[in-house]
């Protein structure tokens, strides 16, 4: 893992370079496969995260006479942890995925030698676009996930212990600061980051067939993940205990 990551910078580094000169058509179209087809799942997961916490802790501040600090609760839970986390593991195994099995079978196939014999670089080519496509949209993915996360975690408070929405979004207003949505959406821009240029550089160092290009692909899944909690840990060192 070491080794690849080193890999992984290499890439990163030789991006910088195309990022000015990549085609913005280019750009476009990866958003859309990134994060806009990735925006159901990514918004169902949210609604159900917080529907599931509201279950599980309404009660139980109820009974404690703490019901007011419900929604403050799963705002922060969602806003800091849940809306990034859970929306970047979930674009990770469905775009992630994609993204190094497209690259794994250009390289099968001897489509990057080919593009290697135009005298363009395959890494500013395939990468560039997608890395700078995924860091500007899963943080607009995350943002729409922490509206619907509230929205469900208050759905889910007033049908089960009849908590009225307007104590619900007071408390959650107090609870949470811009902040705390800065640092999520610096999360979700890491994550993208990680997602596209893991999977990328996993997919670019394919080699044999098609056996091997499904290999690589689940192996990107594993390591976007890995990395990526990897990452919020140490965001969340940084930002919430140094």
């Amino acid at each position: 893992m070491i080794e690849f990551l080193g890999l992984c910078v290499q890439n990163f580094i030789r991006c910088i370079k195309y990022l000015f000169s990549v085609r913005f058509k280019s750009v476009i179209e990866q958003a859309a496969a990134i994060s806009y087809d990735s925006l159901p799942i990514s918004l169902i997961i949210a609604f159900i995260s917080a529907a599931v916490i509201a279950i599980q802790v309404s009660k139980q501040f109820l009974m404690s006479g703490a019901e007011t600090y419900i929604g403050g609760s799963i705002a922060i839970i969602m806003i800091r942890e849940i809306a990034p986390g859970f929306v970047a593991l979930a674009i990770g195994a469905r775009a992630g995925t994609a993204i190094s099995a497209e690259i794994a079978n250009m390289q099968v196939t001897s489509q990057v030698d080919a593009i290697k014999t135009l005298k363009v670089d395959p890494v500013g080519y395939y990468f560039t676009p997608r890395i700078l496509a995924a860091a500007v949209t899963v943080p607009m993915v995350v943002l729409l996930a922490e509206y619907v996360g509230v929205a469900g975690g208050m759905l889910v408070s007033n049908a089960t212990i009849d908590l009225h929405p307007s104590r619900y979004i007071t408390s959650a207003l107090l609870w949470t600061s811009t902040r705390d949505i800065y640092i999520s959406l610096l999360k979700a821009s890491v994550f993208g980051i990680l997602i596209s240029l893991v999977c990328a550089t996993q997919g670019y160092n394919t080699h044999g067939g098609a056996k091997e290009v499904g290999i690589s692909t689940t192996q990107a899944a594993i390591l976007s993940t890995v990395y990526i909690l990897c990452a919020d840990f140490l965001i969340n060192l940084v930002f919430y205990i140094i």
